[in-house]
């Protein structure tokens, strides 16, 4: 009875949690594949689930920051699905490897050219850029999502510190602390070629261990193969003794 009532108890917490997470993973969110660097590039995936069990999302708007505009943005391309880039005039250009960039993306839009995304699925929409800005944390991404009913969901609402998660929060993604790989570019045709003289260093060295290796290998196989040819004439004539040793005997007995 005790048992039966902890059992009880259990399954009852974990109903619980699990409706009390499940809002969490329900909006649109964003995480990088990998890590997003300050200062650098990264592929990210704006995850868009299906929350209506009568519809399917039909399409998809990103607004990209306009405090932190990105020079480079290229979406992937989805099958079922097609994007579109919109772009905006900066009203300060950038500046990115040397060259003013006087227009960022301000939105891309996913357009869904067959059935969407059906209840009970998920879809993930991967977006190549950078560079990422240096002078902040996070870049928020306002989304808006339509159903093939007509509903539209706008997922824009800014976390405050200390506040509770708003109810359609906006997809925040977190940047990471830039490196050194990320400041440092393409290697210069010295280090290049620096790199191809170690290269070809250590290949010439590999080759002499090889051919060092296949060297005493060779010996090994001929002192064996001689070996082995030495015991078995001194095993013929073994035998050929013991055969003449035994004639000798049966004639002498005779």
């Amino acid at each position: 009875m005790q048992a039966s009532r902890i059992a009880a108890a259990a399954a009852v917490a974990g109903s619980t949690v699990l409706l009390l997470s499940s809002p969490a993973f329900a909006h649109v969110s964003v995480q990088p594949d990998g890590t997003a660097a300050k200062g650098g590039y990264a592929l990210v995936n704006f995850r868009v689930p299906n929350e209506r069990d009568d519809a399917s999302t039909t399409k998809l708007e990103v607004s990209f920051p306009t405090d932190h505009p990105l020079a480079s943005v290229m979406p992937e391309k989805i099958a079922g699905w097609k994007a579109t880039v919109t772009k905006t005039k900066l009203a300060k250009p950038l500046e990115v490897h040397g060259q003013k960039i006087n227009e960022a993306v301000s939105k891309v839009t996913w357009t869904a050219d067959g059935k969407g995304i059906e209840p009970g699925y998920i879809q993930r929409f991967p977006v190549s850029m950078g560079a990422l800005p240096e002078d902040t944390d996070e870049l928020v991404f306002k989304a808006v999502q339509t159903y093939s009913g007509g509903e539209v969901v706008r997922w824009i609402e800014v976390q405050e510190d200390g506040a509770e998660e708003p109810e359609n929060p906006a997809p925040v993604l977190a940047l990471s602390t830039a490196t050194e790989d990320h400041h440092g570019g393409a290697a210069t045709a010295e280090d290049a070629s620096d790199e191809s003289d170690e290269s070809s260093d250590d290949a010439k060295a590999a080759s002499a261990t090889t051919e060092a290796a296949a060297d005493s290998s060779g010996g090994s196989d001929t002192t064996a193969r001689v070996l082995g040819v030495v015991g078995i004439v001194v095993g013929a004539a073994g035998v050929a003794y013991g055969v003449l040793a035994g004639r000798r005997r049966t004639t002498s007995d005779a």
